[in-house]
């Protein structure tokens, strides 16, 4: 059974003016978040800029979650790392936490090779007995997992049981799909918001978004449309989102999703360096397809 079916965001890290984490803030978006009907919380991912925070922070945030959202709905802990041993450790303490799963991105500017690739994930997997759900970003890590080791590590590891597909290669997905023997051997999710519908048109279980940030109903419901088979439905609100979702990644990810929810008057903060203030003149073309959608 799948860690969630539908839309898990892929949650921001609130911040205070001095860079601190905004805790408070915190359990105030998570709670807008289930309320406004998203299926899963993912913490401290890509756009929660884990990158940026310290182990400690790390942890914390993923305990607070844990806390605040109290079992309503899952809660999957990003753990990856381009060191293994940080991987296990982030990943055994999370499970302490009481995640109900972990995200696991391939280890960035290593760049290593597919054997590496397949004990990286095997060891960090076999430390913990929660489910893994693995990232596929190279556009941000420069390492691909190719469908040969997805397929080898989910039929290999027990608990290694999806992926997050953000590549964009439908060739890819297919083919991990085909060498899996089809979606019911594993959790596909989009880790790209305008590829949620061609995604769960193979099979996927819904997505990881940057988009529920801001507009969680409506991107619960274009999940939950395809779930229900409701294609055309669907496939009209991807379309409908698709200014505001070039607009949100306008500028590397997470920069313009924290703009937008400021512009919300939601008051998550700033981010933290090296990324910084989003250009003037993509903040107008934000606003105005924000407007657009009626968020704004």
């Amino acid at each position: 059974m799948a860690i969630f079916e539908g839309a898990g965001v892929a949650l921001i890290t609130p911040m205070n003016e001095d860079y601190t984490v905004n805790y408070e803030k915190l359990e105030e978006v998570i709670e807008e978040q289930i309320a406004g009907g998203t299926d899963c919380i993912i913490a401290c991912g890509t756009t929660g800029e884990a990158a940026t925070l310290s182990h400690e922070e790390h942890l914390e945030v993923i305990q607070r979650t844990v806390e605040i959202v109290k079992g309503r709905i899952p809660v999957i802990a990003g753990t990856g790392s381009n060191c293994t041993e940080t991987a296990i450790y982030l990943s055994v303490e999370a499970q302490r936490s009481g995640a109900d799963g972990l995200l696991l991105v391939s280890p960035y500017y290593n760049k290593a090779t597919q054997k590496g690739l397949y004990r990286h994930f095997t060891e960090t997997a076999k430390a913990v007995t929660i489910p893994v759900v693995l990232y596929n970003v190279p556009s941000r890590t420069g390492c691909n997992i190719a469908p040969e080791t997805i397929a080898k590590l989910v039929k290999d590891q027990e608990n290694i049981v999806g992926i997050k597909e953000a590549s964009g290669n439908f060739t890819n997905i297919l083919r991990t799909l085909e060498l899996v023997g089809g979606p019911d051997k594993i959790d596909l999710y989009s880790g790209n918001d305008d590829q949620i519908v061609p995604v769960m048109s193979l099979g996927g279980k819904g997505v990881i978004s940057v988009l529920s940030n801001v507009a969680p109903r409506r991107t619960h419901e274009m999940c939950q449309a395809m779930l229900d088979g409701d294609v055309k439905k669907a496939a009209a609100m991807q379309i409908e989102a698709a200014e505001l979702i070039r607009q949100l990644f306008i500028e590397v990810n997470p920069i313009p999703v924290k703009t937008a929810m400021n512009l919300m008057e939601k008051n998550v903060g700033p981010l933290r360096m090296p990324l910084c203030e989003m250009d003037e003149e993509h903040v107008k073309t934000l606003k105005s397809a924000m407007k657009e959608y009626g968020i704004l």
